[in-house]
């Protein structure tokens, strides 16, 4: 009797975590490597984020990229790197986010188009560079990180509370339209951390 045992190739899911440096991004790569998943790690803080991916101990199921999400062309290299390395790109989790805390009018319009430019447009860079990986790899998931100040008003927070406010609707737009796609979009909306 010949006994023959076939083992399946599983392949790993690929996922990306923007401002994965530290706080909530570096606890979520943390999450996903013990699910079994290879993490592109994308942070404009590159010494941070290089040191964050090696404590991960994990070389070879993660990647540290140095991108600015609110630069659209970066974005698009960085993701096409990501799909090249590791063959496939099945989740994103957008979590890159700035803020400035000043009363309404001492927001400059600096400090409004940069916090926009990276919590708001630098998630729907980032999701528009994913999508079509999704879709070649017959679905996947997109977890955008809110806040708590997308629903509530509160003081000196005028850009970062309209950013994530717009981002929360931004979740529900890409939701409708990307459910038929067989890509799921959530929000999470968390409050103060250390």
């Amino acid at each position: 009797i010949y006994v023959v045992t076939i083992k399946a190739h599983i392949s790993m899911k690929t996922a990306i975590v923007t401002g994965a440096a530290r706080g909530i991004g570096l606890a979520i790569t943390e999450r996903l490597l013990a699910g079994n998943f290879n993490v592109a790690m994308l942070d404009i803080d590159e010494e941070n984020l290089l040191k964050s991916a090696q404590g991960l101990g994990n070389p070879s199921s993660v990647i540290a990229l140095h991108c600015d999400i609110a630069n659209r062309q970066q974005v698009m290299s960085v993701i096409d790197a990501v799909a090249e390395k590791f063959g496939s790109i099945n989740a994103l989790v957008n979590n890159a986010g700035i803020a400035t805390f000043k009363p309404f009018m001492r927001t400059t319009a600096d400090d409004w188009n940069d916090i926009l430019a990276t919590n708001l447009s630098g998630a729907f860079h980032c999701s528009q560079a994913c999508v079509p990986h999704m879709i070649e790899a017959g679905g996947g998931s997109i977890v955008n990180i809110t806040s708590i100040s997308a629903g509530r008003a509160s003081t000196l927070r005028v850009a970062y509370g309209t950013s994530k406010a717009a981002l929360a609707q931004l979740s529900k737009q890409m939701s409708v339209e990307l459910g038929n796609e067989g890509i799921r979009v959530n929000a999470v909306a968390p409050g103060p951390i250390d």
